[in-house]
């Protein structure tokens, strides 16, 4: 295979000792596991100039060579499939914002980004529905929680799937979730920075605070309204995007997401709240660098069962910013 253009990547230190696929998987979420395989057997990929394995642990300020994405296109994931004429008229009615370079969804709660483990139907595998015309199939360049609704950005190139993924692995992007907790918060806004790790185990994804075996975790949080010692309508903004990083960082506060039953338990139930079952946690607004010039500013409305919640509080349908002070 002749050599193509390639990027060299400097591993941070929030990265740890990390295993090269799992690295791979972290900030290049396009590429597949086979084809990772078949670039390390042929010396595409390698470490500090060294031919490397899947399995190996990379070090902090160790030099990753990553080949040009197009290299590492793949063909669609596993599990993909012709979407059916309610999928495709859900996804397309979903999008925010569309261009040569990208899509903008506002992700509906419920549908998972990626297959795993009994999870058949996810975004990844109803991509081809996004196509709009073009002969290139989208890409993935970062994740939501199933659970969680809002932004999800979604390149059309593979030029523009390198650009978007070094955005948020270089974090120049700005993300602003809002969530409603039960109860209220010690202080009215605040910076949580709680490392957090990931537990094994048959009941999926999930993370405990761990300061010695965890990634540091970093969320701002600013309560925008509450109702009594009830509840609380929080706006959060993550400095770093650990997986369920904004749901344990609530839970530690002692105010648990609502609904959310796998981080507060029963502490994340309110009785007699519309949809309080549901996860409350949206993505609501997103800032990031344009592939072709300028900065992309979107806006995701509710989902819902948050509108209905919203309404039930007497929340309002928007806020100011209150991290325009904050060059996170």
């Amino acid at each position: 295979m002749t050599a193509g253009p390639t990027d060299t990547v400097t591993v941070a230190g929030e990265d740890g000792s990390v295993r090269l696929d799992r690295w791979f998987k972290r900030h290049y979420p396009a590429l597949g596991h086979g084809r990772l395989e078949k670039l390390l057997r042929t010396g595409r990929i390698r470490v500090d100039g060294k031919r490397a394995r899947s399995g190996d642990r990379l070090a902090p300020g160790q030099v990753v060579r990553v080949p040009a994405l197009e290299e590492m296109s793949t063909p669609a994931p596993q599990g993909s499939r012709q979407a059916s004429s309610g999928d495709e008229g859900m996804l397309r009615d979903a999008v925010l914002h569309r261009d040569d370079a990208v899509i903008v969804l506002n992700k509906p709660p419920g549908l998972a980004v990626q297959g795993g483990s009994g999870t058949e139907r996810h975004l990844d595998g109803l991509l081809d529905a996004l196509r709009f015309g073009s002969d290139v199939r989208p890409r993935l360049v970062h994740r939501l929680d199933k659970d969680t609704s809002g932004v999800l950005v979604i390149a059309r190139t593979v030029a523009a799937a390198a650009f978007l993924t070094r955005a948020f692995r270089e974090r120049t992007t700005r993300k602003i979730y809002w969530a409603i907790v039960v109860g209220v918060t010690k202080m009215r806004q605040g910076l949580i920075d709680l490392a957090l790790a990931k537990l094994p185990g048959r009941q999926g994804e999930r993370v405990r605070a761990d300061a010695e075996e965890g990634r540091r975790a970093i969320t701002y949080y600013h309560t925008v309204e509450s109702v009594g010692s009830e509840a609380s309508w929080l706006a959060l903004l993550p400095v770093t995007g650990r997986t369920h990083q904004l749901r344990a960082h609530c839970a530690a506060l002692g105010t648990p997401i609502l609904g959310d039953a796998k981080y507060g338990n029963a502490a994340a139930h309110l009785a007699g709240v519309p949809g309080a079952k549901r996860v409350h946690l949206h993505a609501r607004s997103l800032s990031i660098p344009h592939p072709l010039g300028g900065t992309l500013r979107v806006t995701a409305p509710l989902p819902r069962h948050m509108r209905q919640s919203w309404e039930f509080f007497g929340f309002p349908d928007d806020v100011e910013d209150p991290f325009a002070d904050l060059s996170a």
